[in-house]
């Protein structure tokens, strides 16, 4: 169980209240300073009078500085504050969002640019194949040949060759000193002859010739080499997911800026982007290109989250102000080094995260602006003889009340 991915959410969530917003932080250092300073101006409250008072009665001014200590009592703010903090988790995980900490909710009020990886996270990243074109070898035994390298790799393209060939298709081949190059495709041995299967970027990379027009096709392809000679390449196309469209217009709606980041290559990331009304896209990117793009946003002085699924987006996620994961297809590391996970991978719940941040930032300022503003009216009015001892607790107890009533509201909210 220790191991399971329920043990590491529950770890996940233990973690999230652990983790501290500004605003909390900000209210726990408050509180340590304002206790002993309103314990001394209690105190003055009771004996300064004595210098300029005349006739002075201890008992009333007594009096008037135990009305002005109970009604300072800090635990309206102290209480209510992390109680909205929870509720908003409380509520994004009712909705499929597990924020690892109350700070992260902060950092989602600031975000201006949404940066967002293509496939898995804009697209279904179930892929099937469209088309085969062979040269000089059979079709059957070039798909074979594909699917049995592609097998060694846990790409959702590859996984698309190997479904379209069968299982049992590649039992008589024999792969060996398979290496996956990052951005480009996989390289192996099959029955003693090198194959590639991957993008353009691949054969160009090994220098392998291949028709011109395979640069022209707008779907993702997986070109395939023997022994340095161009055999064919195998069509594969993805479906945009349902509520992607949606989510990218609410985004514009919040005036946040969307980009697009992939390793495919540009056509087809144009054709997807132009699909969403993505306002940039970029193709042909590796992994630290994704990384080069994001710094660059970063240095603009751009608050960003980005959301992406595969191994290859941890480390833009690690470097992004709000890393977002998608939690059904996301690999364990991007996973583990998000600050958000979105369980059921919908693009949708990247502007409900967004609507949740806001929505506890307000309950949580307007808790502390009527905490402090009904404070210092029973304080005035306690310092100068009007309010009652009782008035003082009534106030005191109500305006936490309310707080952490209005706090708890966010739980029942429909976003």
């Amino acid at each position: 169980f220790t191991d399971s991915k329920l043990s590491k959410i529950l770890e996940m969530v233990q973690d999230a209240t652990a983790r501290k917003s500004q605003t909390q932080l900000f209210i726990s250092r408050f509180a340590k300073i304002y206790t002993p300073i309103v314990f001394a101006l209690a105190l003055a409250v009771c004996f300064v009078p004595y210098f300029f008072v005349d006739p002075y009665i201890f008992n009333v001014w007594f009096y008037r500085a135990l009305v002005f200590l109970v009604i300072s009592c800090p635990c309206a703010l102290v209480v209510s504050i992390p109680l909205g903090y929870f509720g908003g988790i409380g509520l994004a995980s009712r909705s499929g969002i597990l924020f690892k900490g109350s700070n992260f909710l902060d950092v989602m009020t600031k975000i201006d640019t949404v940066v967002m990886d293509k496939t898995g996270t804009l697209t279904e990243g179930v892929f099937k194949v469209q088309e085969i074109v062979t040269k000089d070898i059979e079709e059957p035994y070039l798909v074979k040949l594909a699917a049995a390298i592609e097998s060694q790799s846990t790409h959702p393209i590859g996984l698309a060759v190997v479904e379209h060939a069968g299982k049992d298709a590649t039992k008589e081949l024999t792969v060996s000193e398979v290496e996956e190059i990052s951005g480009h495709g996989l390289k192996g041995t099959i029955d003693g002859k090198e194959v590639l299967a991957g993008n353009t970027k691949l054969m160009k990379k090994f220098n392998v010739d291949y028709p011109a027009e395979i640069d022209s096709i707008v779907y993702t392809i997986v070109v395939v080499a023997v022994d340095k000679k161009y055999k064919g390449h195998i069509t594969i196309a993805d479906k945009i997911k349902d509520d992607a469209v949606q989510a990218i217009k609410e985004m514009h709606a919040l005036n946040i800026k969307t980009v697009m980041l992939s390793g495919d290559k540009q056509s087809v990331v144009d054709e997807v982007a132009k699909k969403l009304g993505i306002d940039n896209a970029y193709g042909d990117l590796l992994p630290e290109g994704k990384v080069e793009k994001v710094q660059a946003l970063k240095n603009e002085g751009k608050h960003i989250a980005f959301v992406g699924d595969g191994v290859n987006d941890a480390p833009v996620v690690a470097l992004a102000d709000a890393g977002i994961a998608m939690g059904g297809l996301g690999s364990d590391a991007t996973i583990e080094t998000a600050d958000i996970v979105i369980q059921n991978d919908q693009p949708s719940k990247i502007v409900t995260a967004i609507k949740i941040g806001k929505l506890t930032k307000q309950i949580v300022w307007q808790n502390i602006i009527m905490a402090m503003i009904v404070k210092l009216i029973v304080l005035g009015l306690g310092a100068g003889g009007i309010a009652t001892l009782w008035e003082a607790v009534i106030a005191d107890v109500g305006v936490a009340l309310l707080a952490i009533l209005n706090a708890v509201r966010i739980q029942k909210m429909k976003l």
